[in-house]
């Protein structure tokens, strides 16, 4: 999600400034939340201070590491130009970080079964046919649907199909 001002971006890419951003150097060093105005890395670009031309004046970064999947890092950046955050924000924010990431992390293993119904939905098979495809019940096809959905934490069918793909389980 980026909600940055376009001509932020805009310039931000031009310059080419991320390897020379110290929040984005913060962000891949460290894990927690920081003011802006707290990181001590080397800018020798200005990346900050052009920052502050667009508005960007009072900065958060927040960085998660998931030591339970290789690679797992979450960030955000939070701006403001009023003022700087409190810390009651910052928590506020780090919490949505975390949340955001666990919302994005593959389910806990869905049996053999739950992945051939959820295939089967995809492909646009009906409970009652997947149940005779499979030579079991339509409770038990509803029932391997129904685990996959809270496995996945979809709320629909369609959304556990969706999840299934994205973590490409189906």
């Amino acid at each position: 999600m980026n909600r940055l001002p376009r001509q932020w971006v805009e310039h931000y890419s031009r310059e080419g400034l991320l390897l020379a951003d110290p929040v984005m150097g913060w962000i891949y060093a460290e894990v927690g939340v920081t003011r802006w105005s707290d990181i001590r890395l080397p800018d020798p670009k200005g990346v900050l201070a052009a920052a502050r031309e667009h508005g960007l004046k009072y900065g958060v970064a927040v960085s998660l590491l998931d030591r339970r999947e290789e690679g797992g890092r979450s960030f955000g950046l939070f701006l403001r130009e009023d003022r700087e955050f409190a810390d009651s924000e910052m928590g506020y924010l780090q919490a949505y970080v975390v949340t955001c990431h666990e919302a994005l992390r593959p389910p806990q293993v869905l049996t053999s079964s739950e992945i051939e119904a959820l295939q089967l939905v995809k492909a646009g098979y009906r409970i009652k046919q997947i149940s005779l495809r499979l030579g079991t019940s339509e409770a038990a096809v509803k029932q391997r649907l129904g685990s996959a959905r809270r496995k996945l934490g979809a709320k629909t069918g369609f959304e556990a199909i969706s999840r299934g793909e994205m973590f490409g389980l189906i």
